[in-house]
């Protein structure tokens, strides 16, 4: 009999490993804080990369159903002065390795993969401990609990996994992000649909910049970044909608009306998400029975890259598992002697990822690739 595998956390990561070892036979069990899959909306667009991302849906034989949930078009990319002169405009011509879906949906492709009861659903951690012998307690916040010979935390930025690995917590990352939805923008918001266009739109300046995709339909879902310090966005009352949309747009203010309408024309509350980041480098001494993956291992500011790696770190875990049955120690290692440099190469770029531009575009100040991460 394989040793059970219990994960914390049905993130991207998390079930991607579960459904990895589906595969293989081996037993899992998914705890996750939410009440269900429907409890709160899960972001908006990721790209799913050819060298990572793609991959671990490979290793999870899901590759037909991420292809029926694409959004065709969406790679398509423009950038814009703060007057709303256009640098760039690339067309998606289809040929391009990061194509684009919606987070709740690649999640729910995951999640029905997986055997009936497979995930327990409003099981929050409010603890961990180690009980020796590769053995851990984790005990939730109605006071159950459950003890593993296998633990793999993948329950995100503040993970109550990683304690019994690394004393590393996240920091600010020193940018924050308002986020905004324009519906039916081709009627309703005409100038704002024209400007994103039919995938993303960026508009970049030093210290602020409008971040916009056309998600399904004419859904505009935008992210407006300021670097400020927390103190600066705590002073800003995020329960009067009103009061706080003026406030952002005041940063903005003399910038073309088509890209302060993705601000002030917002259909919902503008919502704050501020960025952290663990350690570059982080990682951590082999401890018997428990290891992390994805942002519970290596938290960054958004580059782009984050579902992307967790996926990949939950493959990969899943494959190690399956390849040494009798050996969790050698799986352990061989997964996070893989995962330590990868994360770290990626993570060093401190959240910016120069995209799809050519030298001769700097005028752009490079493109950055800003992904919804739901923190």
């Amino acid at each position: 009999m394989r040793t059970p595998v219990t994960i914390i956390g049905a993130g991207l990561g998390g079930l991607t490993l579960a459904r990895v070892l589906h595969v293989h036979g081996i037993p899992v069990t998914v705890y996750e804080a939410e009440s269900s899959p429907a409890a709160r909306t899960q972001g908006g667009m990721l790209d799913i990369h050819d060298y990572n991302g793609q991959l671990a849906l490979k290793a999870a034989g899901l590759m037909d159903e991420f292809h029926a949930i694409v959004l065709e078009g969406r790679q398509a990319m423009r950038v814009l002065g703060t007057d709303g002169t256009v640098l760039l405009d690339k067309a998606d011509d289809g040929t391009g390795g990061r194509p684009e879906v919606l987070r709740g949906e690649l999640r729910q492709i995951l999640l029905d993969s997986l055997p009936a009861g497979a995930v327990r659903w409003g099981h929050k951690v409010s603890s961990s401990r180690t009980l020796g012998e590769g053995r851990h307690e984790v005990t939730f916040a109605d006071g159950s609990t459950v003890v593993t010979s296998l633990l793999v935390g993948a329950d995100g930025a503040w993970s109550r996994v990683r304690p019994l690995l690394s004393t590393a917590t996240p920091e600010y990352a020193g940018t924050s992000f308002v986020e905004t939805y324009l519906f039916d923008a081709d009627t309703r918001h005409p100038a704002a649909a024209k400007a994103v266009g039919g995938g993303m739109l960026i508009a970049p300046s030093p210290g602020k910049d409008i971040f916009a995709h056309r998600e399904r339909g004419d859904t505009l879902h935008a992210y407006v970044g300021l670097t400020k310090p927390q103190e600066w966005f705590a002073a800003i009352d995020f329960t009067d909608a009103a009061a706080a949309t003026a406030r952002i747009a005041q940063e903005f203010d003399g910038w073309a009306p088509e890209l302060t309408a993705l601000i002030t024309d917002g259909d919902t509350a503008p919502v704050l998400r501020s960025t952290y980041g663990l350690p570059t480098g982080h990682r951590w001494d082999r401890v018997p029975g428990v290891t992390l993956l994805g942002d519970a291992a290596h938290l960054a500011p958004p580059n782009g890259e984050g579902a992307n790696l967790a996926m990949l770190d939950g493959a990969e875990l899943g494959q190690a598992l399956a390849a040494h049955p009798d050996d969790i120690e050698a799986a352990l290692t061989e997964y996070e002697q893989a995962m330590f440099p990868r994360s770290t190469e990626v993570t060093a770029f401190e959240g910016v990822e120069v995209q799809g531009i050519d030298s001769e575009d700097n005028t752009a100040h490079g493109l950055i690739k800003v992904i919804e991460k739901g923190r």
